[in-house]
């Protein structure tokens, strides 16, 4: 299928312009920058006159087409938005004015999100004094369909009003997992509050306690690690979710010896710097002494203490004290109130927010499916409006 429209140089519908002024030192300059793939143009850090080697700068305008010469080839083009205004320019950001009876700048402004803007930027950049930036002259060589001004506007009210349905469809599905998350803590806070009515003993009497180990220092030692033994730090819990199922590092027979190894099925909560972070252990595991081991004792369910102490989690931070680097102990875990339920209670409990859990896995499971829908869907409105499909 032919373009219906003529594809046209950014020179005969844009014009060089540099409003140039000369920095003066205790004069504050709001910056503008381009972000990569079209991404568009944001407000940089402010500068001071007096710190910009540039002999002199460019005031940009709404409207403005500009270019970074440098990462062109990977989309830095951008038209600026009315909030810009005023801001300035390097001598690296060509800028340009649009023909107000040809173009509107929000035509060329989507045009900046497309495939086709990014490939051309990237042939017009290449070789150019062995650097890859492109020349104002070459960005003008660049080709755009142009319909009509009156077409133009109707396609872009199109495409703005479909991504803005992207756009709610989007928040509306990262606002049903939020949700989702919040509930399943909520719901382990009511459960277990009850649950403390009905009597509590301490930690340490519903499990037993142990800190893990690693004497030697610096713990990244080289000669010790590249083993048999695996080991675990706490990012790996916290990222595991309910069970540790993976490890990247493992300890040499002298790594095992600085450490300390506990079975499948062990607890781990972390204590130092990431507080209150806990797994389930699923294969025997050395770990250091940043993290505590938690054997239920009889009468508990090791799922019901995990639970648990995800649910006390929120307070272990006010009860670290304060110092450069937040840490807690077994002094601070030790007297924790364990609420004391029959063993089938525990499990109707673990059975409930198991299931809680599984469906907001679910749903982010989905989330992540759809958003890469999404994702690849105005990149398809844009192909069709460019091609005058839309």
């Amino acid at each position: 299928m032919h373009d219906p429209w003529p594809l046209v140089p950014l020179g005969d519908i844009a014009t060089p312009i540099e409003r140039a002024v000369v920095p003066v030192p205790g004069t504050v300059y709001r910056q503008v920058g381009v972000k990569l793939w079209g991404q568009g143009a944001y407000e940089r850090e402010a500068l001071n006159g007096a710190e910009t080697r540039y002999k002199t700068l460019s005031r940009v305008e709404a409207g403005d087409i500009i270019v970074n010469k440098i990462w062109a080839r990977n989309g830095s083009v951008a038209v600026v938005s009315d909030p810009l205004a005023g801001g300035y320019v390097s001598g690296e950001f060509p800028t340009f004015v649009p023909d107000p009876m040809k173009l509107d700048p929000r035509w060329f402004h989507w045009f900046t999100k497309t495939r086709g803007c990014w490939e051309q930027c990237d042939e017009k950049s290449r070789g150019t004094s062995g650097k890859n930036r492109i020349r104002p002259e070459l960005f003008l060589e660049i080709k755009i369909p142009l319909p009509p001004l009156d077409e133009q506007r109707r396609i872009v009210a199109r495409i703005e009003h479909l991504a803005a349905k992207i756009q709610e469809a989007r928040h509306l599905r990262q606002k049903a997992a939020e949700q989702m998350g919040v509930l399943v803590d909520t719901e382990r806070a009511t459960l277990f509050d009850e649950a403390s009515k009905k009597g509590t003993v301490r930690l340490d009497e519903a499990a037993t306690l142990e800190r893990g180990k690693f004497s030697h220092r610096p713990r990244n030692e080289p000669r010790f690690f590249g083993g048999e033994h695996p080991w675990i730090q706490i990012e790996e819990i916290e990222s595991s979710g309910k069970y540790i199922r993976t490890w990247s590092q493992t300890l040499n027979d002298d790594g095992l010896a600085m450490s300390r190894k506990f079975p499948k099925g062990t607890l781990l909560i972390s204590i130092a710097a990431t507080i209150g972070a806990v797994g389930i252990l699923d294969f025997d595991c050395c770990v250091p002494d940043s993290i505590v081991a938690v054997t239920p004792k009889q009468g508990f369910d090791s799922e019901y203490l995990y639970h648990y102490l995800i649910y006390v989690r929120r307070h272990l931070e006010d009860l670290a004290p304060q110092s450069a680097q937040k840490n807690i102990n077994l002094r601070i875990l030790s007297p924790l109130q364990m609420p004391v339920l029959p063993t089938s209670e525990q499990r109707r409990i673990v059975a409930y927010l198991d299931d809680l859990q599984a469906k907001v896995d679910a749903l982010k499971k989905l989330q992540a499916e759809t958003a890469a829908e999404l994702d690849a869907l105005l990149p398809s409105i844009l192909d069709r409006a460019f091609h005058g499909e839309l």
